[in-house]
């Protein structure tokens, strides 16, 4: 765990740095804003505690204009409560009153370097992977997870190095389908100052932020052909070119990679390149879906439905069995993530002893599905089937597709990656229509939200 505390270190923040330092954190400080964010782009850091007192908004818009997702909280004197709200919404996720509390200090560290994600398995099936997983977890060799969205790749990559003598570095993720490709080698690799618009200062990518340690590049799949070459010698030099630079830079990481899709069907396609896969492919895991892990999901589901009563200030309260009948026989198309989401929401429906069947519902309220099988089930298949043929009775085909990309992402409440998915699209040709839906002044769903909540919240 890296912390930059950006503030004179007097009195209270001393002792905050003291506390961080015995749980483990490497601490690195910075009296203002603008050395802080010189910090953050010469080394990286995995939380930013900033003293009230200084100009939390300059910071968080900062780091946001210069794409660095480092989380920030501020901290103040207890009773300044006016400067806390104010921090808070100028972008801060959290406030720690000083003089610290070391309870308090432990719980934010312990938060960010689990990142909320908890390792939860069980079902035999799951055996081989994690045990393979483990059996190569120590070693520098390369590593490809692969398997359906929201099975839980990332979660098994910090496992993976959890497990590895990096364990004590730097893991740092990419997600290479939610940046830009303009921008995404900039994010990995670096930038000298003036290399681009907007380059106001040198600063290092995430291969030099992750050096020592652990380099995730989720998704990998969507990263443009192009930069597959340069990210390629990278693996095999370990040496890295920021844009606009002219020295190399020599990098010591373990690379790990996901994908949803079937990378060696990419290469073949020539969307993805095939010296790249086998340099990356040097151990795959494969994570089944969660239809396929029958004993994980209830051991999930009850781990979730304490996560979510803790978070949300209420008491832990078990799943009847109807409950637990209805979570086991649902085909959950969106794995782990699905079953998350829908046990949060149960969580905050249940208003009995227990978490009864009616609270285990769809985003759209409705009850949840268990994938019903057999005569009567198929009747119902067929006459919904008809119900929608006749429906496209009439209509052009893009106002079909529209509605179809549209309702899919209000179905993943806004995650591009799992409507592609589920839609048999790349995540660039998603985003190329929901652009133009947006330029036609259409609403469209954004990350963690339906359409409606989108327009009306």
């Amino acid at each position: 765990m890296r912390l930059l505390i950006i503030g004179r270190l007097n009195g209270e923040l001393i002792t905050a740095s003291r506390i961080a330092m015995s749980r483990g954190a490497a601490v690195t400080q910075a009296d203002g804003i603008e050395q802080g964010l010189n910090a953050l782009r010469a080394k990286g850091a995995d939380l930013v505690m900033v003293d009230v007192s200084l100009p939390v908004r300059v910071l968080v818009t900062a780091l946001a204009d210069e794409r660095i997702r480092t989380p920030v909280v501020a901290c103040g004197t207890g009773t300044d409560a006016n400067a806390a709200v104010a921090a808070i919404r100028a972008g801060a996720k959290e406030y720690i009153p000083l003089p610290p509390d070391p309870e308090l200090i432990a719980a934010v560290l312990e938060a960010v370097a689990s990142d909320a994600r908890s390792f939860v398995w069980g079902d035999p099936s799951m055996e081989r992977v994690v045990k393979l997983a483990e059996q190569v977890a120590r070693s520098d060799a390369s590593v490809l997870i692969t398997g359906e969205s929201g099975t839980g790749k990332e979660v098994l990559a910090r496992h993976v190095h959890a497990r590895s003598n990096r364990a004590n570095k730097p893991f740092v993720s990419v997600n290479c389908a939610a940046i830009p490709d303009a921008l995404l080698e900039s994010e990995l690799f670096g930038h000298e100052k003036g290399a681009f618009t907007g380059a106001v200062a040198r600063r290092i990518g995430r291969f030099e932020e992750a050096s020592g340690g652990t380099l995730l590049l989720d998704e990998i799949s969507e990263m443009d052909v192009r930069l597959q070459a340069k990210l390629l010698r990278a693996l095999q030099e370990r040496v890295i070119d920021r844009v606009g630079g002219t020295q190399p830079v020599k990098v010591d990481i373990r690379v790990l990679a996901t994908s949803n899709r079937n990378l060696a069907e990419e290469a073949r396609k020539g969307t993805f390149r095939e010296d790249l896969l086998y340099r990356l492919n040097v151990v795959n895991l494969r994570l089944p879906p969660l239809r396929d892990r029958p004993a994980d999901i209830l051991a999930l589901a009850e781990h979730f439905a304490r996560k979510y009563a803790e978070a949300n200030g209420l008491a832990a309260r078990p799943l009847s069995a109807e409950a637990r009948r209805l979570v086991t026989q649902s085909p959950w198309p969106g794995n782990v993530r699905e079953l998350e989401n829908t046990l949060h929401r149960a969580v905050l429906l249940a208003s009995g002893p227990e978490i009864d069947a009616d609270a285990i519902r769809s985003p759209e309220g409705d009850a949840l599905s268990t994938g019903a099988t057999g005569a009567g089930a198929a009747a119902r298949a067929v006459q919904a089937a008809e119900a929608v043929t006749r429906g496209f009775v009439g209509r052009s085909l893009a106002d079909v597709e529209r509605d179809l990309i549209l309702d899919t992402l209000d179905h993943c409440l806004g995650n591009r990656t799992h409507a592609a998915k589920i839609l048999g699209i790349s995540i660039r040709t998603l985003r190329n229509k929901l652009n133009e839906y947006t330029g036609a002044g259409i609403t469209v769903a954004e990350p963690g939200q339906t359409r409606m909540l989108a327009a009306y919240g």
